[in-house]
Parts: C-alpha cells; structure tokens; sequence
C-alpha cells in the first residue's frame, strides 16, 4: 500500500498535559482516515501538530508527496510550509475572515501559489462543490449561515490545491441535513483524488466515509480497523454509536 503520511511516536504537550502519547498513524495516499474520540481524546492535537500549528510537539511525521518518493520529515515545519508540501486544514471552528467576502477568503486560501490559471480553475471547483457559496461569493463571511461558513472553512482549504486535505470537526453544530451534505461532499473531494484526514465527534457519519479509522482515548491509539469493521465493532459500538 501506498502511504502518503506515517506519523511514528507523536508525542504533544501543553504544559503538564501530556495531550498525545507516542502515537502512530499510516495515512495512505487516495484514502479517507478518521479519528474518533471523545473531547479531550487527542485528535485535535494530532492534526494541528500535522498542520504545523503546535510547537512542543516530538517523534515523526514523514511525508510521500508522490508515489515512490523517499519519505521527507516535515517535523519542526511552519504551517505555510506544510501547505506547500501539499497539507492543508480546515480547522474547527471555521475560522473564517467575517469582514471579508465569501470569494477573498477563497483567495487567502490560495496565498502559496501565483499560478492565475489554476486558481481560477480551482475557484470554480470550489464553487461547483458548494453552489451556495457561488450564490454568496461577494457576501461577507460573518453574514453567511454556520453551514455555510463550514463550507466556505472546507472550500478555503481546498484553494491551496493540496494533495491531502485534513478536516478538525466539519460537521460541529450542524443540523443533520447539513451533516449528511458535508459528508457527501467529503466523498466528492475524496473521489476527486484528495486524500483526507478526518477528525469527527459524530462517528457513525465519520466511519461510514472512512477507509480506515483510528480510535484515540486520553491521548493514546486503542483500537483500529476499516472503517465497516469499526462500525460493527462492540467496543466501538458501546463507546461512541450509542450501543
């Protein structure tokens, strides 16, 4: 198999919280990973320590940006790098521009790159994914229902042309319509050759999507498998999809 990312020994600390404790992931390259835990579990460090934003962070995170490639270490990286190297985050809370547009926060999300063409091209994947955030290009971002704010979070990440795209909470305070079509998006951009990290509280939308999910309680890897498997799995069950 493939393997884009492999994250060996992750090791974050905030202070006195030992938040990840020496945990390993294999990310392959066209696949949909997720991370299932409850609050507190770790997942958020994890991806934001992928994506550059955290600091005290130890162990390895080696990136195969194509096929065959020799395994290059992105620890210690800024996260302007880490865009470069093709990872990009839509992190929870959306953390859009409010005063600026729904179309110049599309554009910060292509900041790296000078390729005109391209960006346009991308602009109009974006809005082909999300048509209401075409209808809203020139409304600005605080006016925009929370739906369509997650849109514009999942939309902003994707304008870096990124080969694999990770996901902090896509589907946090959203009413199940809105869970099921940003779920059915992820598949979309999944299928358009996108490799996804998914970090989701709602599990049974998360591993219905994944290929391949990891469980995190209190900051470590207790449970693994494919997805199916976990949706079937007692364990899991139990613990995260109400019995």
């Amino acid at each position: 198999m493939d393997m884009m990312l492999e994250i060996r020994n992750l090791d974050v600390r905030y202070g006195g919280i030992h938040a990840v404790q020496g945990i390993s992931l294999n990310i392959p390259r066209g696949s949909i990973v997720t991370l299932i835990g409850a609050n507190g579990a770790g997942k958020s460090s994890t991806i934001r320590s992928i994506a550059g934003l955290n600091k005290t962070v130890s162990g390895e995170i080696l990136l195969r940006r194509r096929e065959g490639d020799a395994p290059v270490s992105l620890m210690g990286l800024k996260p302007e790098d880490m865009v470069r190297h093709g990872i990009s985050l839509s992190p929870e809370g959306r953390r859009i521009l409010p005063h600026l547009t729904v179309e110049e926060n599309l554009l910060l999300g292509a900041y790296s790159r000078s390729d005109t063409d391209g960006i346009r091209a991308d602009m109009e994947q974006v809005y082909d994914l999300f048509p209401r955030l075409r209808e809203r290009s020139w409304q600005q971002g605080g006016t925009l229902s929370g739906g369509e704010q997650q849109m514009l979070s999942v939309g902003r990440a994707l304008m870096s042309n990124p080969d694999m795209v990770m996901l902090d909470e896509p589907s946090l305070g959203l009413a199940p319509l809105l869970v099921k079509e940003i779920f059915d998006i992820i598949r979309r951009i999944n299928a358009q050759g996108k490799t996804v990290l998914l970090v989701e509280q709602n599990a049974f939308a998360a591993l219905s999507v994944a290929d391949y999910a990891y469980i995190l309680e209190v900051g470590r890897v207790v449970l693994e498998g494919p997805g199916a498997e976990m949706l079937e799995n007692p364990k899991v069950k139990e613990a995260y999809l109400g019995g």
